[in-house]
């Protein structure tokens, strides 16, 4: 498919047994994010080319200061379709483990998971695929809090190529802190809450989006322009 200045709507997550898309329900699970409980990017190791995401505990729990920082990514030669550009799965991969790593900085990595059998899943994405990028390319993602409450996080990342100032792809996450083994929506440790609190920025413009209705078309007249946006 062609990822130049398109917008479409694809899960986090691979498989989703959730509710349907605008509707997440708080008191169930849906499909949680690579890496969060299935081992899928969640390995020890940093190397994030190699498909695996960071995660680098400091203790269960722990809480780090400051921002949360930059994930990085190099484009790989298998990530490249027959179009001969990455391939939009990989878009929502590398937006996965910049997830990853936000969840260490907020003190939801591997141990507090472990530990507290309680993860993050998403419950809602919107990804808009905005420029082609190729392979050895190297990406920046910026991850920033939108909102937090009891128990659901929103939060947005923006991709860019080193080679580009704005960002070739941008992703709106709204995420349920569920108990694993209750399967339910759990409230977040209050560190984790306030840790959120404290990231909270304003939404970029281009948050809170949806794909705009395709107006039909009659044999033989022409399309009438859809509402600018």
């Amino acid at each position: 498919m062609s990822t130049d200045q398109g917008e479409t709507t694809e899960a986090q997550a691979a498989a989703r047994s959730g509710p349907p898309a605008g509707q997440p329900d708080e008191g169930a699970a849906t499909a949680p994010v690579p890496g969060a409980d299935s081992g899928f990017g969640s390995g020890s190791g940093s190397d994030t080319d190699s498909g695996s995401g960071p995660d680098t505990d400091s203790g269960f729990g722990s809480v780090h200061g400051g921002p949360i920082p930059d994930h990085t990514a190099t484009v790989r030669p298998e990530w490249i379709d027959y179009n001969g550009h990455m391939n939009e799965a990989f878009y929502v991969l590398v937006f996965g483990h910049a997830t990853d790593a936000m969840m260490i900085e907020t003190g939801m990595g591997q141990q507090y998971r472990g530990e507290s059998g309680c993860s993050l899943y998403t419950a809602e994405a919107h990804v808009r695929y905005l420029r082609e990028v190729t392979e050895g390319t190297e990406l920046t993602v910026r991850t920033r809090i939108l909102g937090v409450d009891a128990k659901k996080v929103r939060l947005v990342l923006e991709m860019r190529a080193a080679d580009r100032a704005e960002p070739v792809a941008t992703s709106e996450l709204l995420m349920i802190h569920v108990d694993q083994a209750a399967g339910r929506a759990a409230p977040f440790p209050d560190a984790v809450r306030e840790r959120f609190e404290s990231l909270t920025e304003k939404e970029p413009e281009w948050a809170g989006r949806s794909i705009g209705p395709v107006p039909r078309t009659q044999p033989g007249r022409k399309a009438q322009p859809g509402p600018k946006s």
